[in-house]
């Protein structure tokens, strides 16, 4: 016998006393944070901002003819950047540095050489304060986003939904799908938190209404 029949043995024994049909536990599922109203788009705003702004991003507000020079502050300690294919031109049309087009794809040293990348997102969460990204135009493959120090990412308010239910409606499984809540960081067992391990050490979120 292995440990699995072993362990699967010892739950029958366990179970056996107890009736072979049970009433099921009724569920009912939340589909949106239980603090944002159904259809409040700016409370769900609100909650992604202060969820954000929690794991160490640095969250902005803007209009939409307000987008390039927002996207232009963001750059402002950076000189060179990474685009997707796909993504707006006129985001780009306020900042003078130097801006290298993912398309064909950049190979990995000079996304690492790469001090920063500009993206937009497939919808935003606000209950987890979470980025999804999906591989569609103006968001581009996976690499671009996990090398450069710094990510800029672009979430049109109509995006954010309030809570993980929600979104997955506008998700399609079969794509690439990219989940960034905050910075990337990480703790050791002295629970020293540091950032830029697995990804950008520094996340710069534009909410454009």
């Amino acid at each position: 016998m292995n440990a699995r029949e072993t362990v699967l043995n010892r739950i029958r024994r366990a179970t056996a006393d107890l009736p072979a049909t049970r009433t099921a536990i009724p569920r009912s599922y939340l589909r949106h944070a239980p603090t944002v109203a159904p259809g409040d788009r700016e409370g769900a705003v609100a909650l992604l901002v202060e969820r954000l702004e929690e794991y160490g991003a640095d969250v902005r507000r803007t209009d939409g003819p307000g987008l390039p020079a927002a996207v232009a502050r963001a750059l402002e300690p950076v000189r060179s950047t990474v685009v997707p294919d796909g993504l707006p031109e006129e985001w780009l049309t306020g900042w003078d540095g130097e801006v290298r087009r993912d398309a064909p794809p950049l190979p990995h040293t000079e996304l690492s050489a790469t001090e920063a990348v500009v993206t937009t997102c497939a919808v935003a969460i606000a209950e987890s304060g979470t980025l999804v990204l999906d591989g569609s135009p103006g968001q581009g493959r996976r690499a671009p986003t996990l090398l450069p120090d710094l990510h800029v990412c672009v979430v049109r308010a109509e995006q954010v939904v309030s809570a993980m239910p929600e979104a997955i409606s506008h998700l399609d499984p079969r794509r690439p799908l990219t989940w960034i809540s905050g910075p990337s960081a990480t703790a050791d067992i002295e629970m020293i938190r540091v950032r830029g391990v697995h990804g950008p050490r520094r996340l710069t979120v534009l909410i454009a209404s």
